[in-house]
């Protein structure tokens, strides 16, 4: 089983709220893009990203993307599918 741990730590430094984000809250009809890039494990943290927003709001909806290859941009197909289909996205690393 993988177990995964909050690193966050007490820092001096402010934290700054993003510029970009989406209300996600009732029936709003979410759709979500998860994008992995290719590391291992990175999928798997981003279904357990998935589960935990699921239990705070379980009517959002994820679509699951993996550009492959840590190293290289996400293709633009994935992008077009991404802004096509998906109110926001989540994209993560693995190791």
């Amino acid at each position: 089983m993988i177990e995964f741990h909050n690193p966050e730590a007490e820092t001096a430094i402010e934290n700054t709220d993003y510029a970009l984000k989406l209300k996600v809250t009732g029936s709003n009809h979410t759709t979500l893009g998860l994008l992995a890039n290719g590391f291992p494990d990175s999928e798997r943290f981003l279904e357990h990203i998935a589960n935990l927003i699921q239990v705070r709001e379980p009517g959002v909806t994820f679509k699951y993307f993996n550009k492959g290859n840590a190293s290289i941009p996400a293709s633009p197909e994935i992008l077009d599918e991404i802004v096509e289909t998906c109110q926001g996205v989540i994209t993560a690393y693995g190791h």
